[in-house]
């Protein structure tokens, strides 16, 4: 049972969980600033918050594995996941999927009825991205969508209501994801082609997939001054995006159209970076000023 748990966490990639967790905690943060900044009040929630993003995530990279085996099966730069290399039985990620969405749904309870109410709705929307490739190239964007509404999600449950304000994170990070999975979906440029995937590099070639990364990537900084603009944030918040700028353009620096050798150092440890970098400045700011 642990080596098929350990297996599992490889396959889902347990790690990764750093790219969405910090813009959720920083919408966290945010919303306890609106509130008179007791943080003594909601460290709770805190915790709680950690475990639904950790669940949801979980549940939904199972989700996408369990319903990309066959297909994932056919690509060769997947073949060696594990339900189709037969080191995990679909029969067992289904059970470790049901357990992901039993806690995210506890988690979800313990913090406010609108939490539960919508947690249904959370899960559809991380679910969907796992059919979109089928038939919309827009599925970047819905794979950024699922990650977007985390710091929104962090804003009802530390407010219990939302404020229009967070959206601009969510726009943020929706950009953000669907910017760096354009670039990671130049790799199956040719199997796209042949199973009649949609995707970005399939409908405009990888040069073209490259600038709208950019843009999507650009898009995301306005999004992030707007936010600072909005919530009359500090130096240091500004700081912070500054960055994020400079991270993103060290990683697309990283890819070209005729070298796609880099994109696992551009997708994972730069992103890994954008976030973590992102959440100290702003809590920074947040906590100090």
């Amino acid at each position: 049972m642990l080596t098929r748990l350990r297996l599992t966490l490889e396959m889902i990639k347990f790690e990764h969980s750093v790219f969405a967790l910090p813009f959720a905690l920083t919408g966290a943060l945010l919303a306890i600033r609106e509130s008179g900044f007791q943080l003594d009040r909601f460290w709770w929630k805190l915790l709680w918050i950690v475990v639904a993003m950790v669940a949801a995530r979980s549940a939904a990279m199972t989700f996408n594995r369990l319903v990309d085996a066959d297909m994932d099966a056919k690509n060769p730069r997947t073949s060696g996941r594990h339900i189709p290399a037969r080191l995990l039985t679909k029969s067992f990620a289904w059970g470790f999927l049901a357990v992901c969405m039993a806690v995210f749904l506890l988690a979800a309870h313990a913090l406010n009825p609108l939490c539960l109410l919508l947690a249904p709705i959370a899960l559809a929307i991380v679910f969907s991205y796992s059919f979109t490739k089928r038939f919309t190239s827009f599925s970047h964007l819905v794979l950024g969508f699922a990650l977007g509404i985390a710091p929104a999600a962090a804003w009802i449950a530390i407010r219990g209501s939302l404020d229009p304000r967070i959206l601009w994170l969510t726009g943020a990070v929706t950009l953000w994801t669907a910017g760096f999975d354009i670039i990671y979906a130049c790799q199956d440029y040719e199997f796209d082609m042949q199973e009649r995937l949609f995707s970005v590099p399939r409908a405009f070639g990888i040069v073209g997939a490259l600038r709208i990364s950019r843009l999507l990537h650009a898009g995301m900084i306005a999004c992030l001054l707007a936010l600072v603009y909005s919530l009359r944030l500090g130096p240091l918040a500004l700081a912070g995006v500054a960055a994020v700028v400079a991270l993103l353009i060290y990683e697309h620096s990283l890819v070209k159209a005729d070298d796609l050798s880099r994109v696992d150092a551009a997708f994972f440890q730069m992103n890994g970076y954008v976030s973590v970098l992102f959440f100290v400045f702003w809590a920074a700011d947040i906590l100090w000023t």
